[in-house]
């Protein structure tokens, strides 16, 4: 059965990859190898974690959920010995004005866009949010690129920190968040989902043995009707817990974000296909909710 994606779920289609171009254009990836930091996790970790300052790797751990602690570690706080906090919040942005120029290129209203997604992205609660709270709390730059990604950004991280708080609620630690999404996917993406977040085998595999024995799969790996039923509760609280910023919008408003914003969507989307393993799934205009 098709269903309708819920306007929650629809903005976050259209702001999350206006931030993972830091990450996963190439123009991105560019800023943080001229930073000094060679390798695609190593710029991933420092931008990421730096609106957080110098911490070391179990802030990052708590934060970023679904990653193995050993990975973590692996970059912090070596990383901080390469680059200072400030200088990866600088590349992360810069690299992101580049990416994002060509994708807004000819479009009418983005500055219109850029005020829009400010004033949603002021909208959005902090308490119990760490990573959209430290985002938040920086400056708002002064051009209109980088005010949309800084927008991009703590809306994309805010959703991101409620989702986490889902994931408690349903009692599923990083690694068994991991094998969960994998099952609902009928078994496809272990080869890039288990090394990309650093689980090793044996981790993964008694990730998998709790899930059988609390019912999410049953002997062969495959996901549950129970394990579909949490997912659509999961999904329905991420999207109630990011709500506020398009009730302070209004509707009309966030209808005119929403068509402002999509030329802008499908051009990054485009460029990115081939470099952007999206585990994160972006939903489509319409999905199976069977």
């Amino acid at each position: 059965m098709t269903t309708e994606l819920s306007t929650e779920s629809r903005l976050w289609a259209l702001y999350e990859p206006l931030h993972a171009v830091s990450y996963f254009a190439p123009a991105g990836r560019a800023a943080f190898e001229e930073a000094g930091l060679r390798g695609f996790w190593r710029g991933y970790f420092a931008g990421r974690s730096a609106p957080l300052g110098p911490v070391n790797a179990a802030p990052v751990v708590a934060a970023f959920y679904s990653f193995a602690p050993q990975m973590v570690e692996r970059a912090l706080p070596e990383l901080w010995t390469r680059i200072t906090p400030e200088a990866a919040l600088t590349a992360r942005l810069d690299g992101a004005r580049r990416a994002l120029a060509p994708a807004v290129e000819g479009l009418e209203g983005i500055e219109e866009a850029a005020a829009l997604l400010r004033e949603a992205a002021s909208a959005a609660e902090i308490y119990g949010r760490v990573l959209a709270a430290a985002n938040a709390a920086l400056p708002w730059p002064g051009d209109t690129l980088g005010i949309v990604w800084q927008a991009a950004t703590i809306l994309r991280e805010h959703r991101g920190d409620g989702h986490l708080a889902a994931l408690l609620m349903e009692g599923l630690d990083g690694c068994e968040a991991m094998v969960w999404r994998v099952a609902l996917n009928n078994g496809r993406g272990r080869k890039m989902a288990q090394p990309a977040r650093g689980w090793t085998d044996e981790e993964w595999d008694a990730a998998r043995d709790r899930l059988h024995q609390r019912g999410y799969l049953d002997g062969e790996g495959t996901a549950t009707p129970k394990a579909h039923q949490a997912y659509r509760t999961l999904e329905e609280t991420t999207d109630q817990l990011a709500a506020r910023p398009w009730q302070a919008l209004g509707r009309e408003r966030t209808e005119r974000l929403a068509a402002l914003l999509t030329p802008v969507t499908d051009r990054i989307n485009a460029e990115l296909a081939p470099f952007y393993p999206n585990w994160i799934k972006l939903p489509m205009p319409a999905r199976d909710a069977s």
